[in-house]
């Protein structure tokens, strides 16, 4: 049995697999969520594996107590945890930086956590170092934009422990630290207080100075630069003549602190000085020479010697960060030196920069730079930076300041006394050189004793008993400039004195010091003052013997002058000369002693009464330090003098009570804060003056009175700021007198305070003025704690009473600042100790909401008013923890008197500022989710009751209607008054809101929902305000990360839910009324179904049904809720919310409603199929609004967006007829088209929209986005207008002229506006001239099948024809599909797929090229022939059916020929809308496939390679300048391919006996028949392009033609079985028969004069007639027995040449005729390689990669009429040149250069990546009657080469082309006869002789009629010549042409125009036309043949070369030919 484990927490021990039911797999060391368990199991998640939950052992499973896991490591490893997935996110994304830096607070986050485990450290550390880890990680957090953790201190927060106002409030705080917060883990903290004491950690690391030996003392002190003082005592540092760093003289001796620094010290002109002394002999040569000649003399005297100063400027200390902690600094300066006069100066010279008075001191070694030190600065007490910092201050020497710092600790003792001695003036004495002067300094007392260790010269140092200064070398007024400390114990100051003895140092080596003066300071003066501060004058008396030097000798003498302690006596020993001084400058620093003499007198006034007035004026005047060092004293002296004993005043008292006040306001200041509990603690022990309360009243009093008639206002504010003192010393002091006489005159005292606070009021009421202000301020300042001091002295009651009058007492125009202060003194009241108790708590809560209501509702001060509502919130709520199982009535009353005073008004405030950003909104949103937060359900019921008086229901319903507006729009901005990342804070909102919104709801059921009480609008609000609740950001839990989530669920659970069922309870509520919410609460409805919860989704989904029934009930149909229900899906969705799992859950509605009218069947019938058919329509809407969500953003989905786009626009015009939504979706696909630049398919789009619109109709007509409405008419024109500008950009002219005549017949027959019809004209005339002159790249189409359960669910496992772009090839093409469908995988082969890629979770896609099949009704109204520019359009475009090929092969498989079992499989795909339209591709809504036997395919491979042979043939002829490689190497490919087999392939594969008898040769005697024709035609083709090879070739080209000519001979030995060769042309005219004679017009004559009668026998070419009169006629004699001869229509059998109808070869390289071009680098079949002979052979390997065109050996570029064209063609007429004979428009491709032709057997493989490449055809050139013939030829193709194609293997098939797969041969006639070069000719040159002959275009190289179906014997011999026939008049010709003329060669038709079937109904016919009629004139277009690429001996050859192509099928037979 399961029971639940409370939420247990457990590590895995030992790894688990899972293998169980249920089970979950766990590995060592994962920490798992228990939340159930039974006897043996566990059941729970585990963090690691997200949303998974199962069972697991017990036994594998430790259990840990969560209340002993520090709460600190608990939360490092929750954020490791996800910070690590985002650490693995920014390395995927290459953020190095980021990625390196979180990786750091990583490892440093993941030592800390380590060490806090360990459990080692004591708990201030512990402390310190989980401070340091939450700074990192508020760092972190804050870094990558995760949410703030609110902490008090290194813990979070428990959101349900606290107020939410108090949340807010840590929120503030943590933001800010957060902000504050580094990766170090330092934390710039706020800065508490603005004086702080600092101090500065001083070290000397080196010191790089060699003093000739001696040793040397450095004295450093602290220097202020800007008012030229030291502000520290001396710091001594002992250097050994070895040097310092060989010489220690103890630890830490270079080291010190400078102590009790403040900010003013801390300035830009703070200098560290250094005073260098050499310690030796007084001249320093002579004692280094004395000391190494006499060690004996190194133990003599040494004296202290100046050497040098040095001074380093601290500026850079000065700018410190005291939220910083700062870093130990070095420093290096130099040392200089000065005349010895001036040494005392030199540190103010260096800082003035007096250069020329000193001079740098070279210290010997260039790497060092005299002293090098270092610093750091640290902040806070003494104390606390010992606590902080314990290693630097371990033996570390403290260097007092000389003087007190800023902030003064009551517990500080000091008693020191500086002393300076400055200088001396001493007299000469006889001599001519001066003294060197030594002063010695003792301190005695009055016995002339000794005091020893009181005396120090430095820190550093040990405390002496004596001090020797300097000697200044023969000075007579020496200045020295040394500071000395003297610590004189107390007991022993006052009779203490300083001796200065002056003695001469001689630099004689033994001599010692001779004693010659002596001067002497007592500290102390008579009346107890010590010596004052300054600068003193001692007498200097004369003295040679030391013996005299007796304290009781000199002490009667005065030691200065004015001295008080001279006694005079005439027998004094000593003498003084006047001329003699020595001054010293003294400064005292103790706590003990003063020297201020009326403070002496005032602590001694009993004794001298009479200067009491004195002294305590004079105390008015003293120092802070000196009345705060003797408090306790001074306050008594001073109450004792305030009244007698009776209680009176005295004469004094006024002057006493303003002593007081200035001692008050004195313990106000930051710099004696520390004192307060000093004066507390005097009050309320020492104080003992218990009848001074009345003076003290009546001063204050007197006081307020005054106020307004001072002239000087600081006393009276100086008192009103020190009422906490007095009130605390009035009421003390009347304690005292009630203890004392048992409570008397308790009235009276209570009448004295109403008194006095009457007083306080009328200074209040005063106008204020600037004066008066701060007098005012002070008093309100004052007010909460002067309150407080009286709560035990009056009752609560009356204590409001005050607090309120007072208040009150302020005028309502008070200036600001007094009501600033008036909101602080409330703040006060709020925050003291007046509302912690019951009784007056509720005083001053009324009080403050007066004053709060007053505020709130004039929108001023609202700052203040925040946070006086943020005390009383917190304060409430604390109490209501506190009494949690029962509330006190107090608490409750409170309750009710804020829920009454403040809600309402503060609502109003937040709604009027919201709108701005006012900074105070959050706090003043925080304080009204606080205050509902208190409130309960009878606290509202309460509530409600008081806003509907008399029972009417205004002020509930503005109430109700304004709050929930206000919550609205909180939620709709995802609570935008809080930050981002602030989601604990909104958690805790929504909580609170969500549970006011249950009592909201109830006044809406039981007072407005009656039939006269029902309010519909606020229904709506409420319904509104909780599907914003529902839907807004921070609620959406499946956004957030796993272990987020599951936090969320833990702590909040989904609020969702309950607001939802929330919704369901209140509309089931509503009854009747429901019908006001319909169709309105559709939507509303409609979000609450998208939050992805099951249950609240099932639950809302029969909300539906409801609607549906009560509007049928109601209306009598659902239709609002139908329309409303599709209008908010399609706006929802679009808003990209909803998630897949939204269209079960609507078959979970269908099958719901389905149930619930079953019910209802017997009373509507009829419903129930409409509903059904409603939620299918929607069901299906629902499919494309979600595929349209899953591609709304990214620029690689836009095709995919157009895709769903139109499947929306097609349901919402075919399904549901929503016209305003299908226009809105033509404009949202109207624009992607426009960012995609598909100018036509725009153009196609709003050509929806137009076709909606009326010429007739004059409605307003209002667009999308547009609101400015047009008559139909007026807008379908200007639609016409931007069509015509898409079309235009498009090149898509030919749709453009419809719309063109419609617009003109506008113009002209209804507007009359012939501007506009002029302007519409011209613009068609220019669309016209465009088609017929302007260069337009024909689009390639490809075949697109996407496959596999991955794919989006409107391309899933279904095919399109995708339109390609301008000159894009299949590789570009299969790029950006890519790119569009990241994860899918191209199928490397065409074949199709099988059901384990239908059903794969994968994606596939598979790409292949098509070819289009022209409309074959397009051109059909034409009389006379098209141009190929005209018709060309429309074989290309408006397609909808493509072909495609694929190889086959079918038993048996021969290997030495496999074009036995070669068979072709052609497919035909219809779309369903032609290309182009509204989109670029469109879905393939019919497949069919038929196939073509190897025989067929044979004749098309044959009969194209041909065509191309004989189509290069014609570009030679008519321009024989080009170059002439191309030619050579077609030839040579040609020649040698068939010579090498190729042709001996077919005939053993088809021409034997065995193959026609074989069941793969039954029926195919007449195509067997047609490929002998078709081989002999290409021979003579071959003949002819020979002859004029042999004109053209230049000398170096003539070896390679005779081989060609040797070559062809063998071929033609080879074929010579076939009968057909056997008749040659002959070298005479001799052997020529001669044709029949015409009967009518028989010739023309167009021979060139000069002409050769050899060239016109052997012509075998034909010429082109000079108009369709003409024709020819064959010699019969040749016709052998049973042909029947063939008539000939002259118009009927022209063709125009396609796009395949001309083939340019590859080019050699550099100009070479052997070495082909290599294969270009495309991707391959695995076991493709190119051998070393050409041929396809199975490899691993990689191709080699195609050189780059620049490079040596690329190939030179043909001219420009030869290069071919690297578009893959597709069969249909196609024409970008102009009509000129002298050469074509360029045109340029985007791909590289391609490999073969159109129809060509060259150079292609079935693994050849580029072998589908075709080039364009050439279209005819028109005829040039000039030099006497007909001088017609191709017109060049004019595309250059632009690089390496990017098609795909056996892309080639797609091209091949067979008639069964064309259209009918009338099509083909039509369109034949329907055709004509630009200029109208038809006629063209071929034939090499002087004497060309004439023939029909195409009609040399082709028979007309059809032999794949009927069994004639073989063609006839070819003619020797042919004669050319005027025929003006073809109908009166028939029976000439019929008798007459024979065909010997087939017509190659390249177009496809039917389906086969229709084809084989057309041979049939051509067959029995052929058999039954010779004078028939038609001649039908055949076959086409693909191309065949081969790769052969580096050569692109043109042939049917069976062996090459044979290893190209073994290849593609491994190799299923299938293409990207």
């Amino acid at each position: 049995m399961w029971k639940p484990s409370n939420n247990k927490y457990g590590v895995a021990i030992h790894n688990w697999h899972g293998d169980v039911r249920f089970g979950l797999p766990l590995d060592v060391g994962d920490s798992v969520d228990i939340v159930e368990e039974c006897t043996h199991w566990y059941r729970g998640s585990c963090p690691r594996q997200s949303r998974a939950v199962g069972i697991f052992p017990k036994t594998y499973i430790h259990i840990k107590d969560l209340s002993k896991i520090d709460p600190v490591v608990a939360e490092c490893t929750q954020v490791l945890r996800e910070w690590s997935e985002i650490w693995k996110r920014l390395y995927v994304d290459r953020e190095a930086y980021k990625f390196e830096t979180l990786r750091k607070v990583m490892y440093s986050i993941l030592d800390s956590r380590r060490e806090l485990l360990s459990a080692t450290m004591t708990q201030d550390q512990t402390l310190a170092l989980q401070m340091v880890v939450v700074s990192k990680i508020d760092w972190g957090n804050r870094k990558l934009g995760l949410d703030l953790v609110p902490r008090v201190g290194p813990l979070a927060v428990d959101p349900h422990g606290i107020g939410i106002v108090k949340l807010y409030n840590v929120h503030v705080t943590s933001a800010d630290n957060a902000k504050a917060s580094s990766s170090r883990g330092t934390l710039r903290r706020k800065t508490q207080r603005k004086i702080l004491t600092h101090h500065l950690y001083f070290c000397m690391r080196d010191f790089g100075h060699r003093i000739g030996g001696d040793d040397a003392e450095v004295y450093f002190f602290l220097y202020d630069g800007a008012r030229m003082r030291a502000l520290s005592e001396r710091f001594l540092v002992k250097i050994s003549k070895d040097g310092f760093s060989n010489y220690i003289e103890k630890l830490h001796s270079n080291c010190t602190v400078f102590t009790d620094l403040g900010a003013a010290d801390l300035n830009e002109e703070l200098h560290l000085v250094a005073v260098v002394m050499r310690v030796g002999k007084i001249i320093q040569s002579d004692s280094i020479k004395k000391i190494e000649k006499n060690n004996a003399s190194a133990s003599g005297a040494t004296y202290r010697r100046p050497f040098g100063v040095g001074v380093l400027h601290l500026s850079d200390i000065s700018h410190f960060d005291s939220s910083m902690d700062s870093e130990e600094r070095e420093y290096n300066f130099k040392i200089y030196q000065s005349e010895e006069k001036d040494f005392h100066l030199l540190h103010e010279l260096i800082i003035k920069k007096s250069t020329g008075k000193y001079s740098p001191i070279q210290t010997g070694n260039q790497n060092t730079q005299g002293i090098s030190v270092s610093l750091k600065l640290l902040h806070g007490g003494l104390g606390q930076a010992r606590l902080e910092q314990p290693l630097l201050f371990q033996g570390t020497t403290i260097t007092r300041k000389m003087g007190f710092p800023d902030v003064i600790m009551p517990g500080d003792v000091r008693n020191d006394l500086f002393l300076t001695l400055e200088r001396g003036e001493f007299e000469r004495g006889g001599k001519n050189t001066g003294k060197n002067i030594l002063v010695k300094v003792l301190v005695l007392d009055v016995s002339g004793n000794v005091l020893g260790d009181c005396l120090w010269g430095a820190s550093g140092m040990d405390a002496q008993h004596h001090y020797k200064s300097m000697i200044l070398y023969h000075q007579n007024a020496p200045s020295w400039n040394e500071m000395l400390r003297l610590s004189v114990p107390i007991d022993k100051f006052a009779t203490a004195h300083v001796r200065f003895e002056f003695r001469h140092c001689s630099t004689r080596e033994k001599s010692e010091p001779k004693l010659f003066a002596f001067s002497f300071a007592r500290l102390m003066d008579p009346s107890g003052a010590t010596l004052t501060d300054g600068q003193h004058e001692l007498y200097v008396y004369k003295c040679e013997d030391v013996a005299k030097l007796q304290a009781a000798n000199y002490m009667r003498l005065p030691c200065k002058a004015r001295d008080a302690h001279v006694k005079p006596d005439g027998n004094s020993s000593f003498h003084r000369s006047s001329k003699e001084v020595f001054v010293v400058r003294s400064l005292l620093c103790s706590t003990k002693l003063t020297q201020n003499a009326d403070l002496l007198s005032l602590l001694q006034w009993r004794a001298h009464p009479e200067t009491i007035q004195d002294s305590l004026t004079g105390v008015l005047r003293l120092d802070d330090e000196e009345l705060v060092k003797f408090l306790q004293d001074v306050l008594d002296a001073l109450f004792a003098m305030f009244s007698n004993e009776e209680g009176n005043s005295t004469q004094h008292s006024g002057l006493v009570f303003h002593v007081l006040v200035s001692i008050f306001s004195l313990l106000q200041s930051n710099k004696f804060q520390h004192f307060r509990p000093v004066m507390n603690e005097y009050i309320e022990n020492h104080f003992a003056a218990a009848l001074v309360y009345k003076g003290l009243i009546t001063s204050v009093e007197h006081m307020a009175v005054f106020m307004t008639k001072a002239e000087h206002p600081d006393p009276f504010q100086k008192c009103f700021g020190s009422l906490e003192y007095i009130f605390k010393l009035l009421i003390q002091s009347r304690k005292l007198f009630a203890r004392a006489t048992g409570g008397q005159y308790e009235d009276s005292f209570r009448r004295d305070l109403h008194s006095l606070f009457t007083a306080l009021n009328g200074m209040l009421a005063v106008p204020s003025d600037d004066v008066i202000i701060p007098t005012q301020e002070a008093l309100l300042n004052s007010t909460g704690v002067v309150l407080e001091q009286l709560k035990d002295t009056l009752p609560a009651p009356e204590l409001g009473m005050l607090a309120r009058n007072m208040l009150d007492a302020i005028p309502r125009g008070a200036p600001a600042r007094l009501i600033q202060a008036k909101l602080n003194a409330v703040k006060d009241l709020v925050s003291g100790e007046l509302f912690h108790e019951d009784d007056s708590r509720t005083v001053v809560l009324s009080v403050a909401c007066k004053h709060l209501r007053m505020h709130l509702g004039r929108r001023d001060e609202l700052r203040l008013c925040a946070e006086i509502l943020s005390e009383i919130l917190s304060h409430l709520h604390e109490l209501q923890r506190e009494q949690r199982e029962k509330v006190t009535n107090t608490l409750q009353h409170d309750l009710d008197s804020l829920c009454k005073n403040i809600l309402g008004i503060l609502i109003r405030t937040i709604s009027s500022i919201k709108e701005g950003s006012n900074a105070v909104l959050p706090q003043l949103v925080a304080c009204l989710l606080g205050l509902l937060q208190l409130l309960d359900e009878t606290q509202y019921k309460r509530y409600w009751d008081e806003l509907t008086p008399n029972k009417d229901p205004r002020d509930l319903k503005e109430f109700l209607s304004m709050s929930l507006l206000v919550y609205e729009q909180l939620l709709k901005d995802d609570w935008v008054v809080f930050p981002t990342d602030w989601l604990v804070m909104k958690l805790a909102s929504n909580d609170v809101l969500r549970k006011s919104l249950e009592e909201f709801a109830k006044p809406l059921v039981y007072r407005f929902l009656g039939p006269q009480a029902f309010d519909s609008q606020l229904w709506w609000s409420y319904f509104s305000l909780a599907v914003a609740f529902l839907t807004q950001p921070s609620l959406q839990l499946e956004q957030y990360r796993e272990l987020k989530r599951r936090k969320i669920l833990h702590s909040h659970g989904d609020m969702r839910v309950l607001m939802g069922f929330q919704i369901l309870s209140m509309w089931s509520q509503l009854g009747d009324q429901k019908l006001h919410f319909i169709p309105s609460m559709v939507g509303p409805f409609l979000e609450v179904t998208l939050v992805p919860e099951p249950a609240l989704r099932k639950a809302t989904l029969s909300v539906f049904y409801d609607m549906m029934q009560c509007e049928q009930g109601a209306r009598g149909s659902f239709r609002l809720v139908e329309s409303e229900l599709i209008d908010k899906l399609d706006l929802l969705i679009s808003e990209n919310k909803g998630d897949d799992e939204y269209r079960e859950l609507f078959s979970t509605m269908e099958h719901l409603s389905l149930v619930l009218l079953e019910k209802v069947k017997s009373e509507n019938p009829s419903w129930k199929d409409a509903g059904t058919a409603f939620i299918a329509s929607v069901t299906r809407l629902l499919e494309r609004l979600l595929d349209y969500r899953s591609v709304m953003q990214g620029e690689e989905n836009r095709d995919k967006r157009m895709t769903c786009t139109v499947n929306l626009l097609n349901f919402y015009k075919n399904e549901i007829n929503r016209k305003e939504m299908y226009l809105r979706y033509i404009y949202k696909l109207h624009n992607l088209h426009l960012q995609a630049e598909n100018f036509t398919e725009a153009g196609y789009t709003l050509k929806l929209y137009a076709s909606m619109l009326s010429w007739d109709r004059e409605t307003q007509s209002f667009a999308p986005f547009d609101n400015s409405g047009q008559p139909e008419w007026l807008r379908k024109e200007r639609l016409y207008h931007e069509i015509l500008k898409y079309f235009d950009k498009g090149k898509c002219w030919e749709k453009g002229i419809p719309l063109c005549k419609e617009l003109a017949q506008l113009y002209e027959t209804r507007c009359f506006d012939y501007n506009k019809l002029s302007e519409i004209l011209i613009l068609e005339a220019k669309f016209f001239q465009n088609i017929l002159t302007q260069l337009r790249p024909e689009p390639e189409y490809f075949r697109v099948g996407f496959y596999g359960m991955g794919l989006p669910l409107f391309v899933r496992n279904k095919q399109f024809v995708y339109r390609g772009l301008e000159y894009e090839r299949i590789g570009a093409f299969t790029q950006r599909l890519q790119t569009e469908f990241p994860a899918a995988q191209i199928l490397g082969n065409n074949s199709p797929p099988d059901a384990a890629i239908l059903n794969a979770p994968e994606q596939y896609i598979q790409i292949s090229n098509v070819r289009p099949v022209g409309d074959a009704h397009a051109l059909k109204t034409a009389m006379l022939p098209v141009p190929e520019k005209i018709a060309r359009f429309y074989e290309v475009n408006d397609i909808t059916r493509f072909i495609y090929d694929r190889p086959i092969y079918k038993e048996p498989i021969d290997k030495d020929n496999e074009f036995k079992s070669l068979w072709i499989e052609r497919t035909t795909l219809d779309i369903t809308c032609p290309l182009p339209g509204i989109l670029r591709w469109f879905e393939v809504k019919q497949k069919s496939v038929h196939e073509i036997t190897p025989v067929e395919y044979a004749c098309e491979t044959i009969s194209n390679a041909g065509k191309e042979l004989a189509d290069l043939t014609v570009q030679y002829r008519r321009d024989p300048k080009r170059n002439i490689n191309p030619f050579s190497m077609r030839l040579q490919g040609t020649i040698d391919a068939n010579v090498m087999g190729g042709i001996s392939k077919y005939q053993e594969a088809f021409f034997s006996e065995h193959f026609l008898k074989s069941p793969q040769g039954a029926g195919q005697q007449a195509k067997v028949q047609r490929l002998k024709t078709l081989i002999l035609e290409q021979i003579q083709i071959l003949e002819h392009a020979l002859e004029l090879h042999g004109q053209l070739a230049p000398s170096g080209v003539q070896p390679l033609h005779n081989r060609l000519l040797e070559r062809f001979s063998q071929l033609k030995q080879s074929l010579s079985g076939m009968g057909r060769l056997k008749r040659q042309h002959s070298e005479s005219i001799v052997n020529t028969p001669l044709p029949p004679l015409p009967t009518e017009k028989r010739t023309l004559s167009l021979g060139s004069t000069g002409s050769s009668s050899t060239a016109q026998q052997q012509g075998a070419g034909a010429n082109i007639l000079a108009n369709p009169n003409y024709a020819y006629e064959l010699d019969e004699i040749y016709t052998r027995p049973g042909e029947t001869p063939r008539p000939v229509d002259a118009l009927s059998s022209y063709q125009t040449l396609s796009k395949e109808s001309l083939s340019i070869p590859e080019l050699t390289r550099s100009g070479s005729m052997t070495d082909a071009p290599p294969i270009p680098n495309r991707p391959r079949s695995q076991n493709f390689i190119a051998g070393n002979n050409g041929l396809v052979v199975d490899s691993p390997e990689v191709p080699p990669k195609r050189q780059h065109p620049d490079s040596p050996i690329a190939p030179p570029l043909p001219p420009r009429g030869i290069t071919p064209d690297k578009r893959a063609s597709n069969p249909l007429i196609f024409n970008d040149f102009s009509s000129t004979e002298g050469g074509s428009i360029p045109r340029r491709h985007s791909t590289q250069q391609q490999h073969g032709q159109k129809y060509s057997v060259v150079d292609i493989s079935f693994d050849d990546p580029e072998a589908d490449q075709q080039p364009h055809s050439l279209p005819p050139i028109l005829q040039d009657v000039s030099g006497g013939h007909l001088n017609v030829c191709y017109a060049p193709n004019d595309f250059r080469d632009s690089g390496i194609s990017t098609t795909s293997e056996l892309n080639h098939l797609n091209n091949l082309s067979e008639e069964s797969s064309s259209n009918s041969v009338s099509t083909v006639h039509h369109r034949e006869h329907c055709r004509m070069s630009s200029d109208g000719s038809m006629n063209m040159l071929y034939g090499g002789g002087p004497t060309p002959l004439h023939i029909t275009q195409r009609e040399s190289f082709a028979i007309s009629y059809n032999v794949e179906d009927l069994p004639v014997p073989p063609p006839p011999i070819p003619p020797k010549s042919l004669t050319v026939l005027g025929l003006p008049d073809m109908g009166g010709n028939e029976e000439v042409l019929a008798s007459g003329i024979q065909l010997n060669h087939s017509i190659n038709n390249q177009h496809y125009h039917q389906a086969h079937n229709h084809q084989q109904s057309q041979q049939q016919q051509q067959q029995e036309n052929d058999e039954s009629s010779s004078g028939s004139n038609k001649t039908e277009g055949h076959s086409q043949v693909s191309p065949q690429h081969l790769t052969l001996n580096g050569v692109a050859a043109v042939a049917a070369a069976p062996a090459p192509i044979a290893a190209a099928v073994q290849s593609s037979n491994q190799h299923d030919g299938g293409t990207f």
